[in-house]
């Protein structure tokens, strides 16, 4: 009998790691600077340039970038190093629970 060839599928868009959703974009000429660009920018980028509208599938979409988070976070432990030099511990404690709360934000939007 003959040879079964093996198809070859395309990995999903979501599947891909940053450097293959990279050269993925480098060869579309709508896309620019995708070596700059993280996973989720990339993510966006190439599906926009294919025309694909994005579900948000499983996970909740968060109106916040973990980049946003991350700043807040920096600003919040230096209100609370200062709360601290201080010996204000209540204001101190406030700040360790919100910086908590915006760790555990970022985990969910990554």
């Amino acid at each position: 009998m003959g040879k079964k060839e093996k198809q070859v599928k395309e990995k999903p868009l979501d599947k891909m790691t940053a450097s293959e959703l990279r050269a993925v974009a480098i060869e579309m000429p709508e896309i620019t600077g995708a070596s700059g660009m993280n996973k989720a920018e990339l993510l966006k980028a190439v599906k926009e340039a294919k025309g694909i509208k994005d579900t948000g599938g499983k996970k909740k979409q968060l109106n916040v970038s973990v980049r946003e988070l991350k700043e807040k976070i920096r600003e919040m432990k230096k209100k609370r190093e200062q709360c601290l030099e201080q010996d204000d511990k209540e204001m101190a404690d406030i700040y360790r629970r919100r910086i908590s709360r915006l760790k555990k934000k970022t985990r969910k939007a990554a």
